[in-house]
């Protein structure tokens, strides 16, 4: 017999601009659709059904912030039900480092705002982003 489940698969990907904790900055997107319109997120979105899960998370960082990456690297994976009111989703993040002078940023896409943020001074966070990030920086200090 079939599972019968109804799981959709989303990427997240971190973009920091170092790894030192009193410099460390993170690229957050402002969405500009529901859900969580207008609130601040980890760039991300739904692995369409053709492409892997990094070729996923690489399109969409691209697509919402202009970044380009060659490699990623994958953090955690974050199911817990009623992360995203949409529907149950399943989310695979994936983390990179970039100089910000080598990579200018654009809002594009479904973003309307691409912005970096001091670790230590961010904004309220849609989904579980906030979670995603904290998990990042406790692998970072260990």
């Amino acid at each position: 017999m079939a599972p019968s489940q109804n799981i959709l698969v989303t990427v997240d990907t971190l973009v920091f601009t170092n790894l030192s904790q009193d410099q460390l900055k993170v690229l957050l997107i402002k969405r500009k659709n529901p859900p969580f319109q207008d609130q601040w997120a980890i760039p991300g979105g739904f692995v369409e059904n053709h492409e892997s899960l990094e070729d996923g998370a690489k399109r969409e960082l691209r697509e919402e912030t202009g970044i380009a990456v060659k490699k990623l690297s994958q953090l955690y994976t974050f199911g817990d039900p009623g992360r995203d009111p949409r529907s149950r989703v399943v989310s695979v993040a994936y983390w990179c480092r970039v100089d910000p002078n080598q990579y200018p940023i654009k809002a594009q896409s479904d973003a309307k705002q691409v912005q970096w943020f001091e670790v230590g001074h961010l904004p309220k966070l849609a989904f579980d982003h906030d979670i995603i990030i904290s998990m990042a920086l406790n692998e970072f200090r260990d």
